[in-house]
């Protein structure tokens, strides 16, 4: 299974990312202590797990504690050690998919259809969707932005960095 891991960290001066590997990570704590190894003093830090253009996860941590975790999809825990590793703990599932009100809007920059973006039945989301609310991501965001048919872990990815205002990090970083 491939997959892409990006860290992303807030300093005072500004977003900074680097790529991680969670191969050795034996457990979400293990996953924890690599994500604060980036940078023990980051306000906040967040990795972005994309696998096998499926599955998506997003770790944050505030201030090196308090770890919230979400997943775009519970299969991905059943599909994959990594995924397991990542949400295979997490019990209560995201809001339903079905309570997605808000419109998808596109970051600046992206093309913008008119149409009603067509959400994926089978999503089943799992965990704290309401992680990066502070950042200007929703949980219905967040939610809808996965569950949008088509829209694959890179694009969810791309959209919330933007959003966020690290999109160019996790670009550079990409394209490294």
């Amino acid at each position: 299974m491939s997959y892409f891991a990006a860290a992303v960290v807030r300093r005072q001066s500004g977003w900074a990312a680097t790529e991680v590997d969670l191969n050795g990570a034996g457990d979400i704590d293990e996953v924890a202590d690599l994500l604060r190894d980036v940078d023990p003093d980051a306000e906040i830090s967040l990795l972005f797990v994309e696998s096998d253009d499926a599955y998506l996860a997003i770790v944050r941590l505030d201030e090196g504690d308090d770890l919230r975790i979400f997943g775009s999809d519970s299969a991905f825990a059943e599909e994959s050690r990594l995924g397991a590793l990542l949400v295979g703990d997490i019990k209560a599932p995201a809001l339903d998919i079905d309570d997605v009100v808000e419109p998808v809007e596109r970051a600046a920059g992206s093309s913008d259809d008119d149409e009603e973006p067509a959400v994926d039945p089978d999503a089943d989301p799992v965990g704290d969707a309401d992680l990066l609310a502070d950042l200007g991501v929703s949980a219905h965001r967040l939610l809808a932005l996965c569950a949008h048919e088509g829209m694959l872990p890179a694009d969810v990815t791309a959209e919330v960095c933007q959003i966020i205002g690290c999109g160019n990090e996790v670009e550079e970083l990409r394209e490294a």
